[in-house]
């Protein structure tokens, strides 16, 4: 969105003061820090009490000086930034002044390369609010200011002119109420429920759809309480789900914010604030635990608990090792079934768990070689916060495509069983599901080659016409077996 027309006239010889957090960049840089922290060394959060002892400058200090931020990657505001390079061209003197420690407002001040001057926290001094303008006063004496929340209406009230960022509809207000000309307002783009739908990742709950496969499998879906069973086992998975979702885009923002895809979600773009996740991701994951613990059986809640480790760990670590993270991503598929089993209490096929497996283990190999593609066109050699290099394509592809045929193999197997006997009418009907399965599986194995799937296999089989037609002709093979 465009910034509306100045409502004053600005003259160059006015120096221009731009504050940092949530006015030049779309985030909170200590925030961002204490995430950095936490993902690459967790003990050190056990200093932060000590830390904020000795005065909220030295807590920022030291917070900055060990996670060592990359202002490179931050969301910064590009309409303000053009702006900025307009008035640095004219020869107009830009200060950035902020809160932040000074390391980090050197470092976004030679990334960007705009400012004459910086000013910001240091020697145990917070710059901040009254502080702030007083250092101001010194350094520049008359000056207009660029913010965007309340601490900043002191600055407002003292500045020539004001030019106010994405601020709140009660800030904004106040900043035009203080008598002061507004020289640019920089209107916030529209928010709403979508990125906090996009933050919960509402089209993923699709993969928990799993926990239903089991009863249905069982033929046990019309038995009293079974439905109902499995529909609050998804909706318990699916807060789970979002609640770790939340928590990986937090720790993998730097990378996120890298990626021409990833960059666009809600806490790398900027659109919902990092502080938000902090609040939501534990809030999704209670209501999950109160919900599998007040309606489930225990076995369930104890494997809702071993999901939620393991996907915390892989979003911490496991992701970035070789072949352990498709595994991991295989496994937390079957996780899914065997937790619909659990919690309408039927027991747990082996062919089932076998044929999840392997199918899982191939979209997930699909899923990292679209990631491996996108290096080659790219020119890069290795995907960052990943375990894979460029050159990994042809050994991915072979990899894949064997799991894929591996379970159309597990599945003909089964129907050659005993166990199929007891469950259909016509077991020899169920040969029809093979064709259907390589067919469904050769497909998509062939249109990731061509870069036609997107990274997200779900993503593409839930926008593929075909994948749905396919669907429908397994499910009608199933009910004239019966």
């Amino acid at each position: 969105m465009q910034p509306q027309a100045p409502i004053s006239e600005s003259t160059p010889d006015v120096p221009l003061a731009v504050d940092l957090d949530g006015t030049l960049v779309r985030t909170d840089t200590l925030h961002e820090n204490l995430l950095v922290l936490l993902k690459h060394a967790p003990w050190l959060l056990l200093l932060v009490p000590l830390w904020v002892l000795k005065g909220k400058a030295f807590f920022k200090a030291e917070v900055a000086r060990r996670a060592k931020l990359d202002v490179t990657s931050l969301p910064y505001n590009a309409e303000l930034v053009d702006f900025l390079r307009e008035e640095h061209a004219r020869g107009r003197r830009l200060v950035l002044a902020t809160a932040a420690d000074r390391s980090i407002a050197d470092a976004v001040a030679a990334h960007l390369g705009l400012f004459d001057t910086v000013v910001a926290s240091e020697a145990g001094v917070n710059l901040s609010g009254a502080h702030k303008l007083q250092r101001l006063r010194e350094v520049l004496g008359t000056f207009d200011y660029a913010g965007n929340d309340a601490v900043d209406l002191p600055l407002w009230r003292e500045c020539r002119h004001v030019i106010v960022v994405h601020a709140p509809a009660g800030v904004l207000r106040q900043a035009q109420g203080l008598g002061r000309p507004v020289h640019r307002v920089f209107q916030a783009p529209p928010g709403g429920v979508r990125p906090w739908v996009k933050a919960l990742r509402v089209h993923q709950w699709a993969k928990n759809a799993l926990v239903f496969v089991p009863v249905l499998a069982a033929h046990k879906a019309t038995q009293g309480g079974m439905a109902p069973r499995a529909v609050l086992a998804f909706t318990a998975f699916s807060l789970c789900a979002s609640a770790v979702y939340v928590i990986n885009d937090l720790l993998d923002l730097a990378s996120d914010r890298r990626h021409p895809s990833k960059s666009r979600r809600p806490f790398a773009s900027g659109a919902l604030p990092v502080s938000a996740g902090v609040v939501l991701a534990p809030v999704l994951l209670v209501g999950a635990a109160a919900l599998a613990l007040a309606t489930l059986p225990l076995s369930f809640s104890a494997l809702l608990a071993a999901y939620f480790v393991l996907t915390l760990a892989y979003s911490l670590r496991l992701k970035q090792v070789v072949m352990l993270d498709v595994l991991v991503l295989a496994g937390l598929y079957t996780v899914r079934i065997f937790g619909g089993a659990l919690a309408v209490g039927v027991p747990t096929s082996s062919w089932l768990m076998m044929f999840s497996m392997f199918l899982f283990l191939s979209l997930a190999l699909l899923k990292r070689l679209s990631e491996v593609r996108r290096l080659r066109q790219s020119n890069e050699t290795s995907a960052h916060g990943r375990g894979y290099l460029a050159q990994d394509y042809e050994q991915l592809a072979s990899l894949g495509a064997a799991a894929g045929q591996v379970s159309v193999l597990v599945l003909a197997l089964y129907i050659t069983s005993k166990e199929v006997t007891a469950l259909y009418a016509h077991p020899e009907r169920l040969w029809l599901l093979c064709p259907v399965m390589l067919y469904w599986v050769g497909r998509i194995w062939v249109l990731a080659h061509r870069g036609l799937v997107n990274e997200d296999p779900l993503v593409f089989a839930l926008k593929d016409r075909v994948s749905y037609f396919v669907g429908a002709v397994a499910a009608l093979v199933l009910w004239v077996a019966t």
